[in-house]
């Protein structure tokens, strides 16, 4: 919920009311129920409030302590405040609202900022310490809620959002070259740059400290995944068993609302068992299914529509559903408002996202979704099978760095880029980029194929997971809606990482007896086993239908690969060739042009980076060309 912006001027300079609410200002849509500011000298805060608990005006941010110490604006939600708000009470302190606010408030004046660890939720905490003049930024450990900060000289700017800094006259739009090759590189960030120069997002599960005497953000991590304490003793039965109760608990404990809660629904079984188990909850819960007009598809394509599948775990717990059927003219509409909320690029087709959560947004405040659960149960199998046999660290880096280069790799670079670009950047920075998301964990092994299925589970969920829990918040507070993800539960969590790689793919031993130089036999157990999560669809088997437990494995996106070649062609090319094309000073135009026509003439398959092209004029039009006009419409 909400949104937050700041300023602290470490030369002590005092700050302009009109240019904190100039930046919270720029977050309305985070937070339509209220606004508040605050300022102490040379800092200020901001919140655009979204009201979830406790909607009365005792919830309202800016919040303080009693003590009148600390001051408190926070985006999100913390499943565990009423534990905590025992033990403060225990220790003394009373409380004025029912809202997890005033509890981050009293428990920072008890406990200081180390408080932060013991949350159980999603957050993005900015509190400053009057006593000690001292700013503490917070994010969770998951990185659900993002949080963003610049220095510009002696000013350091933060928010929730980008476009907050726009409205800070210092503050000028650059491209950060660096970042746009590692985003065509891997459709994906996984460092904490951006595409705007200087602009930096906080990484997860770290709390960093700023003084009038700090010369720059110092990042200080307080909590990491470990998948390499797995427990051999943990029984296959008792595994499912523990799995089960946690899902449940988990769900539970985030229905934790004053305001209504619905699930999204795709046919899947993460998104089902989510609403299965939600609906024990609600009289009867609200669902959401987002559906494709399949005319125009072709191939494997003609499968992406999920609304049969949705509709069976639907009609099976009786919800109140809703669908859209989404159709190949919704992306030229919805493309710019897109990019404009996004901001930050990341990963694949991400407008079907922007309209369901419109949809749930005229009904609820607050939705459950299934991310998660790929990314801790092993729900990618043809990629962990891919690399499990490595021999070594370098292969398995050399391996992995391959698959990963989902646009374009290192060697085509300087067809890519203009030359202006080429001789700015460095080809070796993706791969070091890439070996340092591993290198940060130093418990890491890489001798055994369970080493590296754990390794491969460890990357994605430090920089697959968070891009899609990114644009899951960017997209889905564009309209004034909070989502939920019961499977980041921290007792979940910590349990998954401890369930062995045999439980959670049910093919593992058979892969490991098959040659590598036996290339159709890897083919066709690669197409027709869908193994993992194996765990969890045995955990699943007794709440949702069997069909939506054995389906195969999924993603959520549009038949876009048929669209560019029929109905979006015309748009692809007015958008990327021509005249006047404002990706054109980075990206060869020569380059776009050869990927559109290998596309449309069935050579390859071009749709990852068709998108991103497309993604990037929209990002080089709106914010380095200026063409910010009326983006709030929904």
């Amino acid at each position: 919920m909400c949104g937050l912006s700041g300023i602290i001027h470490l030369d002590q300079k005092p700050v302009s009311y009109q240019s904190i609410k100039a930046m919270t200002d720029a977050l309305a849509h985070r937070g339509p129920d209220g606004e508040g500011v605050y300022i102490d000298k040379y800092v200020g805060l901001g919140h655009r409030r979204l009201a979830i608990l406790d909607t009365s005006e005792r919830g309202a941010q800016p919040m303080q302590s009693k003590s009148g110490d600390w001051i408190v604006v926070f985006n999100g939600c913390i499943y565990n405040y009423l534990h905590i708000k025992s033990k403060l009470q225990s220790k003394g302190y009373y409380f004025h609202s029912s809202c997890d606010t005033e509890v981050i408030c009293e428990g920072l004046d008890a406990f200081g900022p180390k408080i932060m660890e013991d949350f159980d939720g999603m957050f993005a905490i900015a509190a400053w310490h009057k006593s000690e003049q001292t700013l503490y930024l917070s994010r969770d450990r998951y990185g659900v809620k993002p949080l963003y900060y610049v220095q510009i000289g002696k000013t350091i700017l933060f928010a929730s959002e980008i476009k907050s800094f726009l409205t800070y006259p210092e503050f000028k739009v650059k491209l950060n070259q660096e970042a746009l090759n590692e985003y065509f590189t891997f459709q994906n960030l996984f460092s904490f740059q951006t595409l705007f120069e200087g602009v930096t997002m906080l990484p997860p599960a770290n709390t960093v400290k700023i003084t009038s005497s700090s010369s720059f953000v110092k990042h200080n991590s307080w909590w990491d995944y470990d998948f390499t304490h797995t427990d051999s003793s943990l029984d296959f039965e008792e595994s499912i068993n523990y799995t089960k109760d946690l899902f449940h608990n988990a769900v539970s404990k985030q229905m934790l609302s004053d305001v209504p809660v619905g699930s999204y629904l795709s046919g899947g079984m993460d998104s089902g068992s989510i609403a299965v188990s939600a609906s024990k909850h609600v009289g009867r819960l609200m669902t959401f299914t987002c559906g494709f007009d399949m005319s125009g598809a072709t191939g494997v394509e003609v499968n992406y529509d999920e609304r049969r599948d949705a509709e069976l775990t639907a009609n099976f717990i009786k919800s109140e559903h809703f669908e859209q059927v989404m159709n190949a003219g919704d992306i030229r509409y919805s493309l710019s408002k897109l990019v404009w909320q996004l901001e930050d690029l990341r990963v694949g087709m991400s407008y079907p996202n922007y309209y369901i959560a419109r949809l749930a947004s005229k009904f609820v405040k607050v939705c459950l979704q299934g991310t998660g659960g790929d990314e801790l149960f092993g729900g990618y199998p043809w990629r962990y099978y891919k690399i499990f046999k490595s021999s070594s660290q370098k292969d398995f880096f050399s391996d992995y760095y391959n698959f990963w280069q989902r646009l374009v790799p290192d060697q085509d670079k300087s067809s890519l880029f203009q030359d202006s670009v080429f001789k700015n950047i460095s080809l070796d920075q993706p791969r070091t980029t890439f070996e340092r998301v591993f290198l940060f964990n130093n418990k890491l092994n890489y001798d055994t194929p369970e080493d590296h299925i754990n390794n491969s589970l460890y990357f994605e969920i430090k920089t697959f997971l968070p891009a899609l829990l990114l644009v899951g918040d960017k997209l889905s507070m564009a309209h004034g809606l909070e989502e939920r993800f019961p499977f980041l539960d921290n007792d979940l969590v910590q349990f998954a990482q401890k369930v062995p790689i045999h439980y959670k793919l049910g093919q593992l031993e058979l892969m490991k007896k098959i040659d590598e130089n036996e290339l159709m036999k890897k083919k066709y157990v690669y197409s027709h086993y869908d193994d993992g999560k194996n765990i969890l669809r045995k955990a699943m088997k007794d709440i949702i239908p069997a069909k939506i437990v054995n389906r195969v494995k999924q993603g959520f996106s549009a038949p876009d690969e048929s669209w560019y070649r029929g109905e979006n062609a015309d748009y692809v090319k007015e958008l990327l060739l021509g005249k006047n094309i404002a990706c054109h000073e980075f990206i060869r135009p020569e380059f776009i042009k050869k990927t559109i026509h290998e596309h449309c003439d069935l050579r390859i398959n071009h749709r990852l980076l068709i998108w991103s092209l497309l993604n990037f004029e929209w990002w080089c039009r709106i914010f380095l060309n200026g063409e910010i006009n009326q983006f709030n419409s929904k």
